[in-house]
């Protein structure tokens, strides 16, 4: 099987979330999680001043482009070129180029595997986030995501929630 590799795609400007949800949905339906794998409109945090008031705001870094970390083929190509409000890759022709290791470090785009202390069926305490102090069975885990999936006791009822690998600790 070939690597996934982050790709970016030209889109409509002001259509980057929009474009993230048609393509989101698309891999629900056709059932591609396992060629596409993540698609993202990368933020950055930004004070403003407005009228002598400052305040924190979320802004693209790129407007008019989405990333996508997927594994290039004729399916999944179609299905990113095919998105309503996609104007296509980046990349010389019809030939998308993959982000090199240098141009995904300034993104916050970890690369490499990472190596956890813990597999399915471990037990884990949540040590950070909105679940903190929770302890719960991973059920699951998702190494592209970097989560793990744990049942939490929600309305006496379990409800599955992912939390990232750096917010939990196996428990001794």
């Amino acid at each position: 099987m070939t690597e996934a590799n982050w790709y970016v795609v030209h889109t409509y400007s002001g259509y980057e979330n929009k474009v993230k949800a048609n393509i989101d949905k698309t891999i629900e339906n056709r059932h591609l999680e396992d060629q596409i794998l993540e698609v993202r409109v990368p933020l950055e945090d930004v004070t403003e001043v407005k009228n002598g008031v400052r305040k924190q705001v979320s802004k693209k870094m790129f407007p008019g482009y989405v990333l996508i970390h997927m594994i290039m083929n004729d399916d999944t190509w179609y299905v990113v070129r095919n998105t309503r409000g996609v104007t296509g890759f980046v990349g010389p022709g019809s030939k998308p180029v993959p982000l090199t290791e240098a141009e995904m470090r300034p993104l916050g785009i970890k690369t490499g595997n990472v190596v956890v202390d813990f597999a399915e069926g471990d037990m884990i305490v949540v040590i950070g986030g909105v679940w903190k102090d929770t302890v719960g069975v991973i059920t699951a885990m998702n190494y592209h995501k970097q989560t793990v999936t744990i049942n939490v006791e929600l309305f006496g009822r379990e409800t599955p929630v992912e939390v990232s690998f750096a917010d939990v600790k196996k428990t001794n």
